[in-house]
């Protein structure tokens, strides 16, 4: 697909130096950076939380919601993704929609600025989850070793993707067959060593009082958004996609549902093999999971899934994120070094660098509560704003008319900002309060960065 003629990129200088990365990525290896970004280590440490938020059968309607939820903004990402197949793609969405000289420029700042908050806490998440689920093998591992083992990790990664992205995607696409039938496994194992009674316990459970159940339900439902997130991930590599306009759309539609059949398997088939209270205190729940089915080599086997699963998920969102601080230093918003690609690679090296030590040193922060306040931060910065970017996009003369159109629009959208909402307004003071703060933060530092090179809204007639 050819992208708008004020997007479009040179890809070499008159040197022939690169300029812009080449396009390279097929659909398997975009519905893998997905796929893998996906399945890290979200769900594995998440359903004792989602059961602890609402206990009984509830939970079960927090996963679909939230699994509902993010179908309808994977239409929306899917149609900006079309449209606007870009690395970095987020950033491109908000300006072009916004208008590039008025309050685009704001809008991908706060996007920029959001990013440089998110990626070192998403990815050294992941991070951290590895480490947690190697100590269930090496118990000796003290907390601060494995805060080192996550650290070493990040930087481990940032070497493994100091290279042409081509032969990423052929590892990723290796790594994805591999985690999806070792997850298979789980969850077929679950089922053959079905346990109804136990099942039948947890659903005959009372129901919660109505307030504590739509408190719950948003708790869990932003958990699911959590474990879910990463359908998106191939949007930040727009410009590496080959025919982008297709792929991108399959890869994100493809992707929701193919996970969410996966979790909803893996959280049913827990319940009908170990108690639920039991389930809600575990610190390693799939690998008590299969110990209780298989025996020790079983929990053990199950572990090294999860441990190649989160180093992949690791792997495959610090490469999507560092194309950000790339793409807005293109766009002369960052630090014109964060734009220098590799000569002979042509991928970013500064950016790639940069995000790569910043989640090293997430990793020694506590972890606790920076779920909750990532997905406030995204929500509350980006995916509410990209909702609206549809409708003003599509309100374009020069819109693509081959570009993806959603099905039923503006019903996904109307979902997507009702759901977004809900998530915000039943999350936790606390956590609303950081995510409204680094928003402040973020239009303080843009006003101040716009008077002093006086441009918009500071611009003299």
């Amino acid at each position: 697909m050819q992208s708008r003629p004020r997007l479009q990129i040179d890809t070499t200088t008159a040197t022939g130096l690169p300029t812009a990365p080449p396009r390279v990525i097929g659909f398997w290896g975009g519905l893998s950076a997905n796929v893998l970004n996906m399945i890290g280590i979200g769900p594995f440490i998440t359903i004792p939380l989602a059961l602890t938020a609402l206990a009984g059968p509830q939970v079960l309607l927090g996963w679909v919601a939230g699994a509902f939820l993010c179908l309808c903004d994977g239409l929306v990402w899917a149609e900006l993704g079309s449209a606007i197949p870009e690395s970095g793609g987020p950033y491109h969405y908000v300006r072009e929609a916004y208008g590039r000289d008025t309050y685009g420029k704001l809008f991908g700042f706060l996007y920029l600025w959001q990013t440089l908050l998110a990626a070192p806490l998403s990815i050294g998440s992941a991070s951290v989850g590895f480490a947690q689920y190697l100590a269930f093998l090496v118990p000796s591992m003290a907390p601060w070793q494995q805060s080192a083992v996550a650290a070493a990790l990040c930087l481990f990664n940032t070497a493994l993707l100091y290279r042409r992205v081509g032969s990423i995607q052929k590892l990723s696409v290796l790594i994805t067959v591999l985690v999806l039938g070792a997850c298979a496994w789980i969850v077929a194992s679950g089922v053959l060593h079905f346990d109804t009674r136990l099942a039948g316990n947890f659903l005959n459970m009372g129901n919660p009082d109505p307030h504590g159940f739509w408190l719950g339900l948003g708790a869990v439902a932003l958990i699911a958004v959590y474990d879910y997130g990463g359908y998106n991930n191939v949007c930040m590599l727009g410009g590496e996609m080959k025919e982008p306009r297709r792929n991108i759309p399959l890869a994100v539609l493809f992707s929701i549902p193919l996970v969410a059949v996966l979790y909803l398997g893996l959280n049913i088939t827990i319940l009908g093999v170990l108690p639920w209270n039991v389930a809600a205190q575990s610190k390693a729940v799939v690998a008590d999971f299969m110990q209780a089915i298989y025996g020790h080599a079983g929990s053990t086997t199950a572990v090294v899934v999860i441990l190649v699963a989160s180093w992949a998920s690791a792997l495959v969102v610090l490469l999507g994120y560092s194309r950000v601080p790339f793409t807005a230093a293109r766009g002369g918003q960052f630090f014109a070094v964060f734009g220098r690609l590799h000569p002979r690679g042509a991928f970013p090296t500064v950016s790639l660098v940069f995000v790569g030590v910043t989640s090293a040193l997430a990793c020694l922060l506590p972890l606790d509560d920076l779920i909750a306040v990532l997905i406030l931060v995204q929500v509350m910065f980006q995916f509410i704003a990209q909702c609206f970017a549809v409708v003003f996009l599509r309100r374009r003369p020069d819109r693509d008319p081959h570009a993806f159109s959603m099905p039923l629009y503006p019903l996904p959208i109307v979902i997507s900002v009702a759901g977004w909402l809900y998530i915000v307004a039943t999350g936790q003071p606390k956590h609303v309060a950081a995510g409204a703060l680094a928003l402040l933060g973020g239009s303080v530092v843009f006003l101040i960065q716009a008077k002093r090179e006086r441009s918009w809204p500071f611009r003299h007639p």
